[in-house]
């Protein structure tokens, strides 16, 4: 590079110096600067154009606007005539009368005694001396009356009859449950004495509880006994007929007073 030229060139120019300059690098960096003003530039119109489309489109495409000014209109309304009511006329159903039939109603006759003719009323003075008869007769003076006894009237026999006794009402829960005599140490001795182990539930190994119900009666006798819950093989009908020669429990009592309880009692047969 000519030193008539150093002091005007530029910096790519000094670092270019005796290379190609006619593509490549070189012409990049020539020609950078304006490409980037374009780009700006064109960046900076689009920008403003994009902003100012809105108002554009606005003044080329204006659309309706509606007025604020309202006017108002007094306008007479039409009376309409009201369309004539036409009244409904149902139809009269005939309605059968009932026939009354002449009736004659058969009265008894009655036999009415003619009235008696005006008899002469006696006065008080000939009453003083006078006995009572069914006519007026003349008195003769003094006449002892002996007044004939007293008939004592029938008493009435009043008749009452006795209400039938009220069934007496069966318990569940009592203040006082009932009680076997002698207690439960009694009651497990004398079913440990009297309960046999029926044959069939011995062949056929079978033991469990049979759950009996009865009722103990306001004297203490057992009635309705009834198993609830068995295990069969005779056990039931051995564990009812031992309940039945049962002697008399003490009863239960409801305020003081002995009632009718149903008493549940579990007996348990056990093989050894």
């Amino acid at each position: 590079m000519p030193l008539s030229t150093l002091s005007t060139a530029t910096l790519d120019e000094l670092v270019f110096a005796g290379r190609n300059q006619t593509y490549g690098a070189f012409d990049l960096r020539r020609h950078y600067r304006p490409t980037l003003s374009r780009a700006l530039w064109l960046g900076v119109g689009l920008f403003l154009v994009g902003l100012s489309l809105p108002t554009l489109y606005t003044q080329f495409f204006p659309t309706e606007s509606f007025s604020t000014n309202h006017i108002m209109v007094e306008t007479e309304l039409m009376k309409l005539k009201e369309p004539p009511t036409e009244e409904l006329q149902l139809p009269v159903l005939p309605v059968d009368m009932p026939v009354v039939r002449s009736t004659t109603q058969n009265l008894t006759p009655v036999v009415v005694m003619d009235a008696p003719e005006d008899m002469p009323v006696a006065s008080i003075d000939e009453l003083q001396d006078a006995t009572s008869s069914a006519e007026t007769a003349e008195g003769t003076g003094d006449i002892d009356i002996i007044a004939p006894p007293e008939a004592t009237a029938p008493t009435k026999t009043e008749l009452v009859a006795e209400a039938a006794p009220a069934a007496e009402t069966e318990f569940v829960v009592v203040e006082q449950q009932p009680e076997y005599p002698g207690g439960l140490t009694a009651l497990r001795s004398f079913l440990g004495k009297n309960l046999q182990y029926p044959s069939p539930a011995t062949s056929a190994g079978v033991s469990g509880k049979v759950y009996v119900s009865f009722v103990v009666a306001a004297d203490g006798s057992l009635s309705d006994v009834a198993v609830l819950k068995g295990i069969g093989f005779g056990c039931d009908e051995e564990a009812v007929r031992v309940i039945r020669q049962m002697p008399r429990w003490k009863p239960g009592k409801q305020s003081g007073r002995p009632v009718r309880v149903r008493y549940n009692l579990p007996i348990t047969f056990t093989l050894e």
